[in-house]
C-alpha cells in the first residue's frame, strides 16, 4: 500500500497527505439512504457520529444531505442546506479532521465550504450543476470527480478530468471515483474495480463500495447493515491496488483492517 512517490491532494489551504490509502467516514443526514438512512437525521446526533467516526480512525468526514439511492425522493437547496450546515459547522467547531461535502447543488457547496468544508463529493462531476466548477475554482477546494452515467468509465473519467482543467480547477485538487453502484451490474462493479491500477496512473483514486447491492450480491446478503465483511474486503483490496481513499460506513473495521494490512507491509 505505501507509495513511491507522495501524492497531495490540495483542498483549499490543506495539502492533504496521500502516500498511503486514508478512509473517507460517511455521515448521511438523510431519512431515506439505502443503508444508514435516518439515524444521523437530527444534526447532533449528525455531529455525535462524525465525531465517533474520526476517534476510529476517519481520515475525512463525508456529510450528506440527499440519498442518491434509486427512487429517492429529491430535496430543494434549501433542505439540503438545512440539513448539512449546522453538522459542517459543528464538526468544523470539534475537530481539525477534513471535511467533505456531498452534493451537486453549487450553493449547498459554496456555503458548506464557508462553514468549515475543504472538500466536494460531486457525485453529478459538475453536471448536476453549472455553477459548481466556479464555487471549486474560486475556493481551492478539493474535488471528487465520479463517474456516474452509462458509458466507458475510462472515457468519462478523462473527459471530466479535462473540464475541470479546462475551467481552472488544478489537477492537484483532482481524486476520481469509478462510481461503483452507479448505472453499472455486479459485473461492471467488479470490472471496474479490477481496472484499479489504470485509473490509479490518471489521478488519486476514491473508491466507494461500502455496502452497496453488489457487495450484497457478491455475499448473498440483502440487508446492507450486515455486509461488513464483504465491504471490509473491497476496501482492502481496493488500498492494495491502488486507491488513494476508501469511503465507507464502518470506519473502525476498515481502519484496523488497513493499519494490520501496513504492518504486514513494514
Amino acid at each position: 500500500m505505501n507509495r513511491e512517490t507522495k501524492s497531495v491532494w490540495q483542498c483549499r489551504s490543506l495539502r492533504f497527505d496521500l502516500s498511503r490509502p486514508r478512509v473517507m467516514g460517511i455521515v448521511n443526514v438523510t431519512p431515506d439512504s439505502f443503508s444508514d438512512g435516518g439515524p444521523w437525521f437530527d444534526a447532533a446526533r449528525a455531529v455525535e457520529h462524525g465525531l465517533r467516526l474520526v476517534a476510529d480512525g476517519a481520515d475525512i468526514v463525508d456529510i450528506g444531505g440527499v440519498s442518491t439511492r434509486p427512487g429517492a425522493v429529491d430535496v430543494d437547496e434549501a433542505e439540503e442546506l438545512r440539513r448539512v450546515l449546522p453538522v459542517v459547522e459543528g464538526l468544523a467547531r470539534q475537530t481539525e479532521t477534513p471535511l467533505s461535502i456531498d452534493t451537486f447543488r453549487a450553493g449547498v457547496a459554496r456555503q458548506a465550504i464557508a462553514a468549515g468544508a475543504c472538500i466536494v463529493n460531486d457525485v453529478a462531476t459538475f453536471d448536476g450543476d453549472e455553477q459548481m466548477a466556479a464555487v471549486v475554482r474560486e475556493t481551492g477546494a478539493g474535488i471528487v470527480l465520479t463517474h456516474s452515467v452509462a458509458g466507458e468509465v475510462k472515457a468519462g473519467l478523462e473527459a471530466a478530468l479535462a473540464y475541470a482543467r479546462g475551467q481552472g480547477i488544478a489537477q492537484a485538487a483532482c481524486v476520481i471515483d469509478p462510481g461503483l453502484g452507479f448505472a453499472k451490474t455486479t459485473e461492471q462493479n467488479v470490472a471496474a474495480l479490477r481496472r484499479l491500477g489504470e485509473w490509479a496512473a490518471m489521478a488519486p483514486v476514491l473508491i466507494g463500495a461500502s455496502r452497496k447491492r453488489f457487495i450484497g450480491e457478491l455475499c448473498r446478503e440483502a440487508d446492507p447493515g450486515a455486509r461488513l465483511g464483504g465491504s471490509v474486503g473491497a476496501a482492502v483490496w481496493s488500498a492494495l491496488h491502488g486507491a488513494a481513499i476508501v469511503r465507507v460506513h464502518d470506519v473502525k473495521a476498515t481502519a484496523e483492517a488497513l493499519r494490520v494490512v501496513r504492518a504486514m507491509e513494514a
